[in-house]
């Protein structure tokens, strides 16, 4: 479009029509003559709709595609382990948008579609017999569940990771009262599916192979209350214990072996032990990576037309290289990439937020715990809750709340409002924390 309109001004030239011609230039110059934006995103999860939504609220004109891999329309994934995975939410209520939504913004959703490839040089996504051109392009691709190898039966019948549709109904069929269910890995997503296991009937058992559950994500006195928790519920877990092998029968898992030589029949086993972001387009297109694909304070790439955001996006956080995958950066950070393009030039800065579901447990998160050295446990304003304060250096950077919902709101506040909760003050039980609001 554009080179057709200079066409039309050099002619113009030619036949000497100085003052419309100066016309237009002073207009080109001007910016009044642009061609619509071609906005391209891969991935189809929560990064990728607040990118679109945030992108059609800051440009009217742009054409915006979405291509992701699953066949259905974008979906929230939290829910998959745990209200999903039991029958008590339909497929419908996980959906981020209705159809509706993408026709009225205008936004393409192309479902179903593998990308190959990302040619940089052309600004093109290589798709199965087709191309998609850009001139902007946001990768939001999101993580994958960690396998369990191969050759110690991994792949078998009966083993399973927690990722999508397809994993949660897999999983579904397999949950039935009396059975018996492995969990390899004490985080948030094994956890969270030994408290959907138990309170269908079911045998748990988790086994953590470092000495304690949550150790990534949580400090000591955490992972005691969600143990003890677990523990009342009749879910077995073992700490600092390894899995040597699965055992097989025609091809299906119906048992476990263990470093320390016990052994123990099974129904089917679930995998939680972490993800890996799903990052092999951007190193294939030569952009820089390292945990994720490495995004500044923009969520732009080594490639200044390319952003990334969400959980495959790594980046600085208070001086540690960290992915953040959680609900809340995914579509932050995916809004503030839509702003960039707009021609923000503000930083990113996350307020990070999490929480899990487990029996009648509602943990909330508030900021990062990533370098504490210190903590502080309160008595929680509801019976039975609790929180733990983390702090660096003196410094409060989170706190987790345990059925204690005004913790984690006034912890959220503090962070937000950049006024300082010091050790002495959490300690103190007497101490108004909203006072520092």
């Amino acid at each position: 479009m554009l080179i057709h309109f200079l066409n039309i001004v050099h002619s113009y030239i030619a036949l000497g029509g100085g003052l419309i011609v100066s016309i237009i230039h002073n207009k080109i110059e001007a910016g009044f003559y642009q061609m619509t934006q071609k906005i391209v995103i891969i991935g189809a999860g929560q990064a990728a709709i607040a990118f679109a939504a945030k992108m059609r609220e800051l440009d009217q004109e742009a054409e915006i595609t979405m291509v992701g891999q699953e066949p259905s329309l974008p979906y929230q994934r939290p829910p998959l382990s745990k209200k999903y995975m039991t029958g008590e939410m339909e497929a419908d209520r996980l959906l981020l948008r209705p159809q509706a939504w993408y026709e009225e913004n205008r936004v393409s959703c192309v479902a179903g579609e593998t990308v190959y490839s990302i040619d940089t040089q052309g600004k093109q996504i290589i798709l199965e017999g087709a191309s998609l051109p850009y001139d902007k392009l946001l990768i939001a691709t999101g993580s994958r569940p960690r396998e369990l190898p191969a050759e110690i039966g991994g792949f078998l019948d009966g083993v399973y990771t927690l990722r999508d549709l397809e994993d949660a109904d897999a999983i579904g069929a397999e949950i039935g009262e009396g059975k018996t269910v492995l969990i390899i890995g004490g985080g948030y997503i094994g956890l969270e599916a030994a408290a959907v296991c138990a309170q269908k009937g079911m045998k748990v058992r988790v086994v953590e192979m470092v000495d304690r559950i949550l150790q990534r994500v949580a400090c000591a006195q955490t992972s005691d209350y969600i143990r003890a928790k677990h523990k009342a519920e009749g879910v077995e877990i073992i700490e600092s214990l390894g899995l040597e092998k699965l055992i097989e029968n025609e091809g299906r898992v119906v048992g476990a072996k263990f470093s320390d030589g016990s052994e123990m029949e099974v129904d089917f086993v679930l995998a939680g032990i972490g993800a890996v972001a799903n990052m092999e387009l951007a190193q294939d297109a030569g952009l820089s990576c390292s945990t994720g694909i490495d995004v500044n304070a923009q969520a732009q790439t080594s490639n200044q037309d390319i952003f990334a955001a969400g959980d495959v996006a790594s980046f600085d956080f208070r001086g540690h290289n960290v992915r953040l995958e959680s609900v809340q950066n995914a579509i932050d950070q995916a809004e503030h990439a839509a702003k960039v393009i707009a021609g923000d030039t503000s930083d990113y800065t996350p307020s990070p937020w999490f929480w899990s579901d487990q029996y009648d447990i509602k943990l909330q998160i508030a900021g990062f715990n990533i370098g504490y050295d210190e903590t502080v446990v309160r008595d929680g304003s509801r019976s039975g809750g609790q929180s733990t304060w983390y702090f660096a250096d003196g410094k409060f950077i989170a706190v987790d709340a345990m059925n204690d919902p005004k913790a984690y709101m006034f912890g959220k506040k503090i962070l937000e409002s950049g006024n300082q909760l010091t050790p002495d003050q959490a300690k103190d039980a007497e101490f108004d924390l909203k006072s520092l609001l």
